[in-house]
């Protein structure tokens, strides 16, 4: 009769010595905090080059994988066989709409392309200009 009392026992500290195991595994290991960090230094690259290409001497409000506002739209970095993908909005100061862009980087996080739902006749001429770069309305 008491191996009956026992048995529930058993099994509860046998699970929890499983969960923390796991637990731990996943704390300390190394691997999600190097991908983190590796995405942070493509998200910031993207931020640089979609600056110089929309921007030159304004501010830009940006929305990104690093800064996600889900009003305005959805973001994303996503690794691709030769790089990686990073999409996000943004706005000039003088502007209330929001606009999205997509970018293609290298393993080194050089542009391979980038494009923007942008109608602003100097993004237009900058993107006629450039091969990397597409500006449609």
């Amino acid at each position: 009769m008491n191996n009956h009392r026992l048995l529930p026992v058993v099994v509860a500290v046998a699970v929890g010595v499983l969960l923390s195991l796991y637990a731990y595994q996943r704390v300390t290991d190394p691997e999600p905090a190097m991908q983190r960090q590796q995405e942070e230094a493509v998200v910031i690259a993207a931020r640089d080059i979609l600056r110089n290409y929309v921007a030159r001497s304004t501010e830009l409000g940006i929305v990104d994988p690093l800064q996600t506002n889900r009003v305005i739209g959805k973001t994303y970095i996503y690794p691709t066989p030769t790089g990686w993908q990073v999409s996000g909005h943004y706005q000039r100061p003088s502007e209330t709409r929001w606009h999205p862009w997509l970018m293609t980087l290298d393993e080194n996080r050089q542009l391979e392309h980038l494009k923007v739902q942008d109608g602003d006749p100097r993004i237009k001429a900058r993107a006629a200009d450039d091969p990397r770069f597409t500006a449609e309305h």
